[in-house]
């Protein structure tokens, strides 16, 4: 049985219209006007168990809005969904002792206190057994290597330290489903990479089902094989994540590195991106590639090649401008 069944999932907002002016603004005193803002427009998914779903889109595409359906805190306009087998909006106990919701610009944690004691406090509220509390506290902050950090309180952590604690709080109660909107934003790559390798021990341990939303694609790289892409609120990808970069990754970032300088020759292979010492780097058509590569072999001595991918972030761009522009990815 599916995780998570999204059906035609909506959400309208009705947003008032403010006039312009002095004038305007006293008309608006006796007669308002409103526009209909689609935060999320008829979104269908599934999502089986034990997987890690990337869902992304740029800044107001909707996704924090559908993670907040699928937990609950908010009712969608039409449509339906079942989560763990719950309708989340009804809000069932059973429901919300099986999930977590984990968004990176919210604290869960008690500012003054120590992280130590709002975990006692997630305890009571889960009816944690004591024992299964201190080994899964153990575990996942020997995991996260906070251990002398808990009895400090909250607000004298650093951004990255706080986000553990966070972490921690929300796998207390070893939940199925684990929803992460940005759960790394504003740390730095030592955090995050911390905060990765924390979630891919726990998934391969527990299997829980995770769908994370994030702008940091080394992020959605480590983690996820399957990914959403929405925007304007309609659900425009769904798919593996090497279909994306078989779509749109249309070039190859070929790397060289040559015996001698680098010559300066290179732009006629392709766009040249980086020319440094005896370095350089040429975007290039996928097709093209083994032709430009023995071109350049038949000319120069190679000490070093290697054939990538362009970045992700590159390529996921592209995926917003091209549904900005109105056209069809899926």
């Amino acid at each position: 049985m599916a995780i998570i069944e999204a059906n035609e999932l909506s959400k309208t907002y009705r947003v008032f219209q403010k006039r312009e002016g002095l004038l305007g603004s006293l008309r608006g005193l006796y007669r308002r006007d409103y526009r209909e803002v689609a935060a999320v427009d008829r979104v269908s998914f599934t999502i089986e168990p034990g997987e890690m779903v990337a869902f992304l889109g740029p800044n107001g595409a909707g996704k924090t809005t559908t993670l907040k359906m699928l937990s609950g805190l908010i009712y969608p306009t039409s449509g339906a969904a079942r989560v763990l087998d719950f309708v989340p909006w009804q809000r069932a106990d059973r429901f919300r002792r099986q999930f977590a919701l984990v968004m990176g610009q919210k604290n869960q944690l008690w500012w003054d206190l120590p992280a130590s004691d709002s975990f006692q406090l997630h305890r009571e509220i889960y009816s944690i057994p004591q024992a299964q509390f201190q080994s899964t506290l153990t575990e996942l902050t020997e995991l996260l290597g906070v251990e002398r950090l808990t009895r400090q309180a909250v607000r004298e952590l650093s951004l990255g330290e706080r986000m553990k604690m966070e972490l921690i709080a929300a796998l207390l109660h070893a939940p199925r489903l684990l929803l992460l909107d940005e759960p790394t934003i504003g740390l730095d790559v030592v955090a995050q990479a911390a905060i990765r390798k924390c979630l891919l021990q726990y998934h391969a341990q527990r299997g829980v089902t995770m769908i994370l939303t994030s702008h940091y694609m080394r992020d959605v790289e480590a983690l996820c094989e399957r990914v959403l892409v929405i925007t304007q609120g309609a659900l425009l990808y769904d798919g593996p994540l090497s279909g994306i970069i078989e779509r749109f990754g249309e070039s190859k970032l070929v790397k060289l590195q040559f015996e001698s300088p680098a010559p300066d020759d290179l732009g006629r292979f392709g766009q040249l991106v980086r020319r440094e010492g005896p370095f350089a780097e040429l975007k290039i058509e996928r097709s093209r590639v083994p032709e430009v590569l023995g071109a350049v072999l038949d000319r120069h001595e190679l000490a070093d090649v290697s054939v990538e991918d362009p970045p992700l972030e590159e390529i996921i761009a592209r995926v917003f401008e091209e549904a900005r522009l109105g056209h069809d990815v899926a």
